[in-house]
């Protein structure tokens, strides 16, 4: 039923000089649509999304508000439908947002039933609007309590939205370093000539209309926790009645002879970005770093480099985060592009001539000509300003919180790349965690708990990286996993891999196979377990097929979607093959 349509709509209003406020539309059957179901409608030309949920028909948009996927190609999972892009999820009554990466709600439809037919009806006023934002309170004149936003990221961002959402009538106050509004940084890599108006998540009028002061070009110095303050580079204090952590963190150099040469690069901002662009068109470069960043990296300059050259500590690409199996065809994919791969190997030296890379000498002894240095090999927490005070930082300088987002000081709070946190569906493993929808929901549980609305971290991890226009998507957590039970076959570039750990399904990674991680993602997030037995069994979508049998009410899952690409301007979607 899943991405099917009707093969007619009936207008109710097709007079062109009907001056209503809405368009009517029968839009199927009502016995068309099961419970548990989920199919794409048009109302005048507009992609609707049709559910039915215990018995209730519900209308809303189709597209997700992140990058425009077809929802329903998704999966719906109770009250809820899940992208199958990228995971975000939407409430299938009300159109709100329910989880990350997405930022904004979709927009909801009437719907009616009458002599067995559905009827559709939408604004013409906001008929080409795709998302919709939240209503949101303001700040109150003479409300003195201020909650203070340390970062300019997806967690600070996702923060101070909630607390408007939830009508926190106080002062919201987002400090940061960048010379940018928050932007959505996953693009970088992908993108890498990006304008950077066109990646930001909100403009100025945004905040200005909802309250939320944003400083730029402002680091934090120090914390005095007991004077709830913080100091500033610039010489000013600001006092907080509660404080959210989230600096992120900082690429990582390498510490070989050399690294003061130019052209040595790292990716952290979107100038970085555009300086990497330019350096490297018809230049030789060298990459070094396996990780999801430096694979990008390496795709998006495959028809723009002279050459390309990629230098990993390890055997093979993501082995210690997706695995040798995906490590292998994605360098397999790669290599096929004339991407030449150094692996098991490390920099020990980086020559020069005028002042410019010209070299890079491997341990193994290997010299690669280079006129660009590209360096991706992990990560340095932004924390330094917590030294000498009482906020609590582990051995790697990161700082822990638990599932509520608190840290060891009361009304400070910590979330995003900087933080280590309980990950619910590991048994609560202590965790550090990466990505940008994880950042997002610990902004949101932050701001919940800021307010005494006490709610636990549950957000199943998400991620998703690009290579030569195919997504790799990726979620749960698997680390220890001992297995990999696979559908499809790697060689194929089509692929479903379950990775298990006590004959349980920890995670699941896909490429050209969707919606099936996406339905993993609903499973974890029920607490539903994924048994070894069940991801052996030859379904095309296993699981979840065994999910709608047990489970009443879980869901249908759709056709296989399409892939996207960024763009600096917007998504392209492509269809399969």
């Amino acid at each position: 039923m899943s991405g099917t349509k009707p093969p007619r709509q009936e207008f109710t209003d097709s007079d062109p000089d009907d001056t209503s406020e809405e368009l009517t539309a029968v839009v199927c059957l009502e016995s068309d649509l099961q419970d548990g179901q989920m199919m794409e409608v048009e109302v005048g030309h507009r992609s609707v999304l049709l559910t039915r949920t215990e018995g209730k028909i519900s209308a809303i948009g189709n597209q997700c508000t992140h990058y425009g996927a077809p929802l329903s190609k998704g999966v719906i999972s109770g009250h809820r439908v899940r992208c199958p892009w990228h995971g975000s999820c939407f409430n299938v009554h009300t159109g709100d947002l329910e989880e990350c990466p997405g930022m904004d709600c979709l927009p909801r439809h009437k719907v009616k039933i009458q002599n067995s037919k559905v009827y559709v009806s939408v604004n013409k006023k906001t008929f080409m609007q795709e998302k919709r934002i939240k209503n949101m309170g303001a700040a109150v004149p003479g409300v003195t309590h201020t909650i203070l936003l340390l970062g300019g990221g997806a967690a600070s961002l996702m923060c101070a939205e909630t607390l408007r959402q939830e009508y926190y009538s106080g002062r919201i106050i987002m400090v940061t370093r960048d010379e940018l509004l928050p932007y959505d940084k996953t693009r970088l890599s992908k993108v890498m000539n990006v304008e950077s108006d066109s990646i930001l998540l909100r403009r100025m009028e945004f905040f200005h209309q909802y309250d939320i002061e944003v400083w730029l070009r402002k680091e934090a110095l120090s914390v005095d926790t007991d004077k709830k303050t913080i100091s500033f580079d610039d010489g000013s204090v600001q006092s907080y009645d509660q404080l959210l952590i989230s600096t992120g963190c900082r690429a990582k150099g390498l510490d070989v002879p050399g690294m003061k040469l130019d052209n040595i690069k790292m990716l952290e901002t979107p100038e970085d970005a555009r300086q990497i662009h330019a350096a490297c068109l018809g230049c030789n470069v060298v990459l070094v770093g396996t990780s999801f960043v430096g694979m990008e990296v390496a795709s998006y300059l495959i028809d723009k480099a002279y050459s390309i050259t990629v230098i990993g500590s390890s055997v093979l690409p993501y082995q210690n985060t997706l695995g040798p199996e995906i490590g292998k065809v994605t360098m397999m994919m790669l290599s096929e592009k004339n991407v030449k791969f150094y692996m098991n190997d490390n920099v020990t030296e980086v020559k020069g001539v005028n002042g410019k890379v010209k070299e890079v000498v491997l341990k193994s002894g290997k010299v690669i000509p280079a006129d660009v240095l590209i360096v991706g090999i992990g990560i340095i927490p932004n924390s330094e300003f917590l030294r000498g005070s009482n906020i609590q930082m582990d051995a790697k300088n990161f700082v822990p919180v638990d599932k509520y987002m608190r840290t060891n000081i009361p009304n400070v709070y910590c979330g995003g790349d900087v933080a280590t946190f309980p990950l619910a569906m590991a048994n609560n493993k202590r965790v550090n965690i990466g990505h940008w929808q994880m950042a997002q929901a610990h902004g949101r549980i932050a701001a919940l708990n800021m307010l005494n609305k006490q709610t636990e971290l549950n957000s199943v991890p998400f991620y998703w990286t690009v290579l030569l226009g195919k997504t790799i998507r990726y979620a749960g957590y698997g680390e220890g996993y001992t297995e990999i039970v696979m559908k499809g076959n790697f060689e194929d570039r089509k692929f479903l891999a379950l990775y298990i750990k006590n004959d349980e399904v920890i995670a699941a990674a896909s490429l050209n196979y969707d919606p099936a991680v996406s339905a993993v993602a609903e499973r974890f997030t029920a607490g539903k377990v994924i048994t070894k037995e069940e991801a052996q069994m030859s379904f095309i979508c296993l699981f979840v097929t065994i999910a709608v049998n047990k489970d009443k009410g879980f869901g249908h899952v759709g056709e296989s979607g399409g892939e996207e690409t960024d763009f600096a301007h917007g998504v392209k979607k492509q269809q399969p093959q």
